[in-house]
């Protein structure tokens, strides 16, 4: 039995009763005193662990004794409190349990001579001694006192019964290198009663009442001394229902092992698209046995602006709590967009109440916060590109939601995997293929996940790293058992989904000069319509392009470009697209992330169904019907299968040594217009002029028409038969090479 003591002056929560201050005339009366005990539960536990080494030399001088300790004390109780007909007297029932394993080793080595063989040896024994402890018992009565005073702080106190256990043992030892062999020998110690004193533990008195709710106790205290921690924890609560809400836990799956629950922690949470496993624990303090209803409830009490926003239900169910004991209740709830408010705004806390009904009427409710924080942003870079080209985006993602939002720019670890694409303008050394890059991207979208214990991610990615990133969702990518695609979106920059012009005009060349680069190749026209031909399948992955189409034709493009990719290449057949007037480089911007990226990730649950029918009316997503309305199409038109085109009117690889200038002498023929396109380090300069030696264009060295990946030179004119000449300067202090083609006749 237990007796709780209450102060008087906080036995309502320091609100007086009607009884005792009449109510004024149209004033409503103060809510009467709660008469009724305490109830609920009441943890204690108690942990030791300490372990030993000593190394001595031995008496002979010629070698050691090591003894190695540890020991473990694991001590639990679970009380159980209920309340009787005197409300300052309440029963309380324990169930505990004891482990304690102490063991011992000692380890002797020492050398000694055998006479027969008249030489030094080194000999050794073993000895392992063990120790165990096993108590427990249940339904025990313990004592609970609960002291509140007048300013409404508290104390909680704990007295626990002896129990009655067995001590065990076991010793064995093992012998080596002896003259005359020693065999070891083992033995148990059987089973010896044994009595494990009572326990008592107070929390320290400085927990507080919550005058919003006086009539509820909830808290924990901790200890630790030479070794020992001893931590008392409490729910408790009077004048309420039979039904009662202990505990309300939330879990995620630690990634990759599906099924496999980890408790989440609230300051690092969860990640957004994980499924949350939510815990509710009834307790029944009543006499009979209770049919409760459990309610999961989105709630936005206390948020800054949805504050006076409706709960909306999450989810609901029922269970059976016999009398006297407590039940769980498991759910399992998709987060999927809850980092988000569906206008955009970052949420940074998800508050989820529970509330448990008896004959459909609320007993109980219990609010915990719960951080929903978003899916990782994997970053794929494009041609002639690196990780480097994402190094703002941390910036980006912190600024627009937090720092939880973080930026996976592939290649940033090149251990988790690096792609390979030339890393920067005029580098043709060897690449990797759009497939070989996949797989690196595999690598590090798996190296996210781990890292933020994420089962989802969306992928953001500049030009070539689309084509990559879509060859990765067609071949590799998973669905996991929720049903759900492991990437949420896959957002493109300026990818050419049609193949870009400019690669025909730069790889051509290099091909027939036998240093055939397979970054530059893949991006052919012919080479993507080969890669549109068997990379169809979205899985359900919501697809979004931008483009851009500031310049007027270059690289014998006959539409609106980026300086690297048509308009119409990189829309293709993707029904969620735009076009801004950006050029390919600076596709990646923070104003592009604001306009377009952000849009398509910050998505809020209510939008979370709008975007998967969006990915159901893409191919793949929808059987790859509409790239085969597509491509017939182009087969109607003629355009489906193009031959290869030639490298242009007039192309050369030229080598440059450090400070060169070198002169090329360039044939025209009558054209509407006239164009030269190279690929070279930004630091070459190239200048074009006609046969009489007058200055045509230029593409120049440290201006910034320079850092783009194919450079150009456009004379928008009608032009005559004749013989000019461009000029080349490398102003670097290492050799450079220069790839460059002529064209003619765009329009």
């Amino acid at each position: 039995m237990i007796v709780l003591r209450t102060l008087p002056a906080l036995a309502a929560g320091l609100m007086l009763s009607s009884a005792t201050v009449p109510a004024a005339a149209g004033m409503k009366a103060a809510p009467a005193k709660c008469t009724s005990g305490w109830v609920g539960n009441v943890q204690y536990s108690r942990h030791i662990a300490n372990s030993q080494d000593k190394t001595v030399a031995r008496v002979s001088g010629k070698g050691t004794d090591t003894t190695s300790w540890s020991m473990t004390y694991d001590y639990a109780a679970q009380v159980t409190v209920r309340a009787t007909d005197n409300p300052d007297i309440s029963l309380g029932r324990a169930n505990i349990n004891l482990k304690s394993i102490s063991i011992e080793t000692k380890a002797a080595q020492d050398t000694d001579m055998c006479m027969q063989q008249r030489m030094y040896r080194t000999v050794s024994g073993n000895f392992v001694s063990k120790s165990e402890t096993r108590a427990n018992g249940n339904g025990l009565d313990a004592d609970v006192n609960i002291g509140v005073d007048t300013e409404g702080t508290y104390r909680v106190s704990v007295r626990l019964p002896e129990i009655k256990g067995v001590v065990s043992g076991s010793e064995s030892g093992s012998f080596r290198g002896q003259c005359k062999a020693k065999e070891g020998a083992s033995r148990t110690i059987a089973d010896l009663p044994t009595t494990i004193d009572p326990v008592q533990f107070s929390s320290d008195g400085s927990d507080r009442v919550d005058p919003r709710e006086p009539d509820r106790l909830t808290g924990s205290h901790s200890e630790t001394l030479a070794g020992a921690t001893d931590t008392l924890s409490w729910n408790l609560r009077r004048c309420g229902g039979a039904l009662r809400l202990v505990d309300l836990k939330f879990e995620d799956m630690r990634f990759p092992t599906w099924g496999a629950w980890r408790k989440i922690t609230e300051q690092t949470g969860t990640i957004d698209g994980n499924i949350v496993r939510i815990t509710a624990t009834v307790a029944n303090d009543g006499p009979e046995e209770k049919l409760a209803t459990l309610k999961l409830r989105e709630t936005y009490k206390g948020d800054k602006w949805d504050g006076a926003k409706p709960d909306s239900t999450l989810d609901e169910g029922t269970l059976s709590v016999p009398a006297g004991e407590q039940r769980d209740i498991t759910f399992e709830w998709d987060s999927s967009g809850y980092a988000w408010y569906d206008d955009g705004r970052p949420r940074l806390v998800q508050r989820i109440r529970a509330e448990v009904e008896d004959k459909g009427k609320k007993a109980d409710e219990m609010t915990r916060n719960l951080k929903v924080v978003p899916k990782p942003v994997v970053l794929v870079h494009g041609l002639w590109s690196n990780w480097q080209a994402w190094e703002i985006w941390q910036n980006i993602l912190t600024t627009s939601h937090s720092y939880d939002w973080k930026a996976f720019p592939v290649g940033e670890k090149p251990e988790h995997g690096r792609m390979r694409t030339g890393d920067e303008p005029g580098n043709f050394a060897p690449t990797n293929t759009i497939d070989e890059n996949a797989a690196q991207l595999s690598r590090y979208v798996e190296y996210a996940q781990t890292n933020r214990n994420a089962w989802h991610v969306d992928l953001v990615a500049h030009s070539m790293g689309g084509l990559i990133s879509r060859r990765y969702i067609h071949a590799a990518m998973p669905i996991y058992p929720d049903g759900k695609p492991q990437v949420g979106h896959l957002v493109m920059l300026g990818t050419p989904n049609r193949g870009s012009s400019c690669a025909d005009l730069i790889s051509i060349p290099l091909e027939l000069a036998g240093k055939s680069m397979d970054a530059l190749r893949e991006l052919r026209p012919v080479s993507v319509l080969r890669f549109n031909q068997v990379n169809v399948n979205r899985k359900g992955v919501p697809f979004s392009i931008l483009a851009g189409n500031p310049l007027p034709p270059v690289c014998r493009m006959l539409a609106m470009n980026d300086g690297v990719v048509a308009e119409s290449s990189a829309i293709w057949t993707i029904e969620d697209h735009a076009v801004e007037r950006t050029i390919h480089t600076s596709l990646t911007g923070t104003s592009q992330f604001s306009s377009f990226v952000k849009p398509r990730l910050a998505i809020g649950p209510g939008k979370q169904g709008a975007q998967g029918k969006l990915a159901a009316l893409l191919p793949g997503g929808g059987g790859g019907r509409l790239f085969e309305f597509a491509r017939a199409c182009l087969e109607f038109l003629g355009l489906a299968d193009p031959k290869d085109p030639d490298a242009g009117d007039f192309s050369k690889v030229a080598m440059l040594a450090p400070g060169q200038v070198m002169e090329i002498a360039i044939p025209v023929e009558d054209a509407r217009n006239f164009g030269v396109t190279f690929v070279a380090a930004n630091t070459v300069s190239a200048t074009l002029a006609d046969d009489k030696g007058t200055a045509l264009g230029s593409n120049l060295a440290g201006n910034p028409e320079a850092s783009q990946l194919f450079r150009g030179i456009l004379v928008d004119r009608a032009i005559t038969r004749a013989t000019w000449k461009l000029t080349l300067r490398n102003e670097d202090k290492v050799e450079r090479q220069v790839v460059l083609s002529t064209w003619s006749n765009a329009r």
